[in-house]
């Protein structure tokens, strides 16, 4: 099915498939205006999407999954060879480009100089010897090293449980809670402070030709930052466990009621008959060198960087730029650890350590920037436009984004993945809605659908039991990983219902 210039459907392939307009108004200034015939393929369109989802659910593998939506879509489109006709033209795109850059680049290497010099460890030690005086302030501790540590997944979780269990159960914090605020300061805190890769990938994904507000690189990033007061999960998500450290959640369930009332009284920290998750030896151990002594402020300096140049240039600039950021906190990093006494080598080693580290996630990254344009390409989004537009009621679409987002997290244990897959589907139907509807703030009503797609990619991705924030709490933190999961889905998903009760309360509004 094609759409011609004007918007509406014609059955022939156009003579024209692109075309510029230019206009000359009465002050003697032109405006300029793309006009591009689009098209999908009926229900076939959704086939990368629907094979991704299928295999979400019988894999539970998000490579093997995005691989399959992957080679689906290139078989829809013709291009057989996958390639020199997808996989390199996907992996030259400029989203992936910055995904390689900052992702794989800059944010791995600085891990891996922070866990060579041992300078976040030092610094979560400090933290904790400090602040620590009796059960709430141990709870208070990890809260905040998961605020500090906003990179979110591995560094998080391992960093802020690690550090803190011995001080927790010294001071009898039963497991289930202490996986719960090492869990829910991690992926949350990433989306609500992303001075990290996080805004970069999603600006790939949500290009919508025609809307002035996703036009440019630029613009996306933006777009995501300003969407931050939206993001009612992960707020709700990271004050439920502020209100959990100082006993003042109410909404916590039995089981939870029961972990902490029996290590408080008894000192058990787990479940009589649990099977609690113990951290290897290699994920405790130091990789700081011999001779050197770590220093809390090798960890605050960068940090303050990324924080204070993101922060300025958006102000400034009206755009974040990260990768400056990034830039700088990692050649601060390295030239402080060397005039240090770290020898060279150490330093090289530790930033390919640290890139090896990141490597799993960068393949999922580029997997995901890949499948996004085959989505895009497939019409999968103009197909749910001309099939959805006219009769599904705008109030609805953030709670179908939000559940559908969860049950695909759910399945694959990734947020990521489950934005390359909802994406380009949500945001041409989102627009299409908000126009039909004769919204009077159309890209309020886009950015609450935007919302919705990361609040509950986070959501199913926190509560997964297959997810590597889930597991890596419950390992860092000693705790049985089902208990973890079945004491945390209690306020969650409060957080989640008054998440949708919230945006939903927007629409009528918009």
């Amino acid at each position: 099915m094609l759409w011609g210039l004007q918007g509406t459907q014609i059955t022939e392939e156009p003579a024209i498939t692109e075309e510029w307009v230019i206009k000359e108004n009465g002050d003697a200034e032109l405006t300029y205006t793309h006009l591009e015939a689009r098209f999908h393929r009926g229900a076939w369109s959704l086939f990368p999407a629907f094979v991704t989802i299928v295999l979400c659910f019988l894999t539970r593998e998000p490579i093997t999954s995005l691989l399959g939506g992957i080679v689906s879509g290139a078989l829809l489109l013709g291009a057989y060879d996958l390639m020199a006709g997808v996989l390199v033209p996907g992996l030259t795109s400029s989203s992936a480009a910055l995904i390689i850059v900052l992702y794989l680049g800059l944010l791995g290497g600085l891990l891996g100089i922070w866990s060579r010099n041992g300078a976040a460890r030092a610094f979560a030690d400090w933290i904790t010897v400090r602040f620590v005086r009796g059960p709430r302030t141990a709870k208070l501790a990890a809260w905040m090293l998961g605020v500090f540590f906003f990179q979110g997944g591995t560094i998080s979780t391992l960093l802020v449980g690690t550090t803190i269990k011995p001080v927790a159960d010294k001071e009898k914090i039963s497991h289930e809670e202490l996986s719960y605020i090492v869990d829910s300061t991690a992926s949350p805190i990433a989306v609500l402070l992303p001075f990290n890769a996080w805004p970069f990938y999603v600006q790939g994904l949500i290009f919508v030709g025609g809307i002035g507000v996703l036009a440019t690189e630029e613009l996306r990033v933006g777009f995501f930052f300003s969407s931050i007061p939206l993001f009612f999960y992960a707020i709700l998500a990271v004050l439920f466990t502020f209100l959990l450290s100082i006993d003042r959640l109410p909404f916590i369930g039995r089981s939870f009621k029961e972990a902490i009332a029996r290590s408080r009284k008894t000192g058990e920290l787990d479940r009589p008959g649990s099977t609690p998750l113990q951290a290897s030896k290699s994920l405790q151990a130091s990789e700081v060198p011999e001779g050197y002594r770590p220093a809390a402020f090798e960890f605050v300096v960068p940090l303050v960087l990324i924080i204070g140049i993101a922060v300025g240039t958006y102000v400034v600039l009206d755009s974040p730029n990260v990768l400056w950021a990034f830039a700088v906190a990692v050649l601060v990093g390295a030239l402080t650890s060397r005039l240090r006494g770290m020898s060279l080598k150490d330093l090289i080693e530790g930033v390919t350590s640290g890139l090896q580290g990141v490597v799993y996630g960068a393949v999922i990254l580029l997997l995901a920037v890949v499948i996004g344009g085959l989505s895009r390409e497939t019409g999968g989004g103009l197909y749910l436009v001309d099939s959805l537009g006219d009769s599904l009621p705008y109030t609805l679409l953030p709670l179908l984004l939000f559940v559908l987002t969860i049950v695909i997290a759910f399945s694959t244990g990734t947020s990521w993945g489950t934005f390359a897959v909802t994406f380009p589907l949500a945001m041409p139907l989102a627009w299409s809605l908000a126009q039909t509807g004769s919204l009077d703030h159309p890209v309020l009503y886009l950015q609450i659908c935007f919302a919705a797609v990361i609040n509950g990619s986070v959501f199913g991705d926190q509560c997964s039991p297959i997810s590597d924030t889930t597991v890596l709490s419950s390992l860092a933190t000693g705790c049985d990983l089902m208990d973890h999961v079945k004491t945390q889905i209690i306020p969650s998903s409060i957080a989640a219902v008054v998440a949708v009760i919230g945006w939903t309360c927007l629409t009528f509004i918009v």
